[in-house]
């Protein structure tokens, strides 16, 4: 396995999409007809026959009854609910679940790991362009849900995250949620740094950076920005990638510093 993690629409988009065309070609219904009886536009209802966008629960429901298809395109819905990550990330989120250390580092928002309800709430619902609310909530539940991994696994993951004082800075971040990465902090397994203003270097303002080891002891790491990702194991980007995030980290606040800093602002909230 290496080199860059190239995700196409899941499967199950694509499937499920393909069924609904041949379903409404074979009922002689219009995509025209489909999108206003489901309340979308028709570029909407062609992007989610092409499996380009995930056919929400209500157009299969809508084309279930329009096509006369005997629940046959309803049934999909329960597969396509399990497809609540983007797809840029999916890969992403599977080696998440596996891993047995992790190093993040964010520069723009609390780490998805350590968001509070609302905070990611917030984050989702801000989607642009906007989600379905079927969507939003899958992926509020699906965020809250890899949370397991700061607890739960036995043996614990090493978890390090390192965040950038302008993150917490944001007008998102409450008290709720500065008071929530106090009580992560204090994780046996779990490290957890703020680089401040002070201490910032140009290396640490490219953007938000993880850096994961599979059960096999692969490093693979991870990229995110506003327009894509990439997961790679190519040993080059994998070497650069460790050597940002150790420079970034010599520059934080230890962890203690840290939880001082975010005390400090959780008394001025």
């Amino acid at each position: 396995m290496s080199g860059p993690y190239n995700s196409q629409p899941p499967v199950a988009w694509r499937y499920s999409g393909n069924q609904m065309k041949r379903w409404r070609t074979k009922a002689n219904v219009s995509r025209e007809q489909l999108a206003e009886a489901a309340n979308y536009s028709p570029d909407t209802i062609k992007s989610m026959e092409q499996g380009v966008r995930m056919p929400t629960p209500r157009v299969l429901d809508v084309a279930d009854e329009l096509c006369r298809a005997e629940g046959l395109l309803s049934a999909a819905k329960d597969y396509l609910r399990r497809e609540r990550f983007p797809a840029g990330a999916r890969d992403f989120m599977y080696h998440e679940r596996e891993a047995i250390s992790l190093w993040w580092y964010e520069v723009t928002y609390v780490p998805g790991l350590l968001q509070t309800q609302k905070y990611a709430r917030a984050l989702i619902e801000n989607h642009v362009p906007p989600l379905e609310e079927e969507t939003a909530e899958e992926r509020i539940a699906a965020r809250m849900e890899r949370q397991a991994v700061l607890a739960e696994r036995k043996p614990p993951v090493a978890l390090s995250f390192v965040i950038y004082e302008a993150a917490l800075r944001s007008q998102q971040v409450d008290a709720e949620q500065l008071r929530h990465l106090l009580e992560v902090s204090r994780l046996r397994n779990v490290m957890l740094q703020v680089l401040p203003f002070a201490g910032v270097i140009p290396v640490a303002l490219m953007g938000h950076m993880v850096l994961l080891e599979t059960p096999d002891h692969e490093r693979l790491a991870f990229a995110e920005g506003a327009l894509a990702s990439e997961l790679s194991s190519e040993p080059e980007v994998v070497s650069r990638a460790t050597e940002m995030l150790s420079m970034i980290r010599a520059q934080a606040l230890s962890p203690a510093e840290s939880a001082s800093f975010i005390e400090r602002m959780v008394d001025q909230s």
